[in-house]
């Protein structure tokens, strides 16, 4: 029986960036009708950790709005992964913060973070068309630091964007060519304040790139299905997984609904999967 990872975020500091990625929300440019907060509470951020374990998860991301780490997000975030693993056991506990260094990345995982996760979003060509404010090689140049310092990577990207099947494939290319460990796929949801208006990608489009991902990355890593899963699949879950994903986000995203996440289990039930007990593959 085929065995489905569960991965929860949690959006710790939320809607304060001054970068201008076009697919964003929390870019304080597009002015998103959006929830902004600096950084939450700890004992919030452990109880909310608990609750994503409770429903299954293993995976749990700590994810902070802005370009990057400094010293200061660097303190926090390692001193919610200290708290969560010290009251909370059998999560993977994964910070999503921006570029960073290897010093502060080795700070991290000294405090309990086991994995780093840092998109590309988009193939190198295309990148300059979603954003302005910092390049694409920023991007490449972390995800090699995360390596560095013995961290596990999650390195994906966002699709739909308006880029072509050249870069599709290219930004499939150049994640593989990182090996990360994890490989989080995001389908464009589009909202009404952001500058890229439509998701340009179909669901025959999404199940291909499903395909190649798998074939690209290997069959011994975890390739998850995240934002845009519910909008793109829908009812075709069933697809979904046979075209190669083997993981996917439950609960909210950042700053979209995603499903319950009973709901989630019963589907997989229903499909006849099993919900991952443990991170081993």
């Amino acid at each position: 029986m085929k065995e489905i990872f569960l991965c929860a975020i949690n959006n710790i500091l939320s809607g304060n960036c001054k970068e201008d990625c076009k697919f964003c929300t929390q870019s304080v440019r597009y002015r998103a009708d959006i929830e902004r907060y600096n950084y939450k509470k700890i004992d919030t951020i452990v109880n909310e950790a608990k609750l994503a374990r409770s429903h299954g998860a293993l995976g749990y991301c700590l994810v902070t709005a802005g370009k990057g780490l400094d010293d200061k997000k660097t303190e926090f975030v390692a001193s919610v992964a200290s708290a969560i693993k010290s009251e909370v056991d059998g999560l993977n506990l994964i910070a999503c913060n921006g570029t960073a260094n290897r010093d502060q990345l080795q700070y991290l995982k000294d405090n309990g973070v086991d994995s780093y996760n840092h998109n590309l979003e988009t193939s190198k060509r295309y990148y300059k068309e979603i954003c302005t404010t910092h390049s694409w090689e920023e991007r490449y140049k972390t995800c090699l630091n995360v390596k560095e310092v013995g961290l596990d990577l999650c390195s994906g990207g966002i699709f739909g964007m308006g880029e072509n099947e050249d870069d599709r494939l290219e930004l499939i290319k150049s994640i593989a060519s990182l090996n990360p460990e994890s490989v989080p796929l995001n389908f464009y949801h589009p909202n009404p304040s952001l500058p890229i208006v439509d998701n340009n990608i179909t669901l025959k489009d999404a199940l291909e790139i499903i395909k190649i991902s798998r074939e690209s990355i290997g069959e011994d890593k975890l390739l998850m299905v995240a934002g845009g899963r519910e909008l793109m699949f829908s009812n075709n879950y069933k697809d979904m997984f046979n075209a190669g994903a083997n993981a996917i986000v439950i609960g909210n995203y950042l700053t979209t609904k995603g499903d319950q996440p009973n709901r989630d289990r019963d589907i997989l039930d229903n499909l006849g999967y099993k919900v991952a007990s443990g991170c081993q593959r």
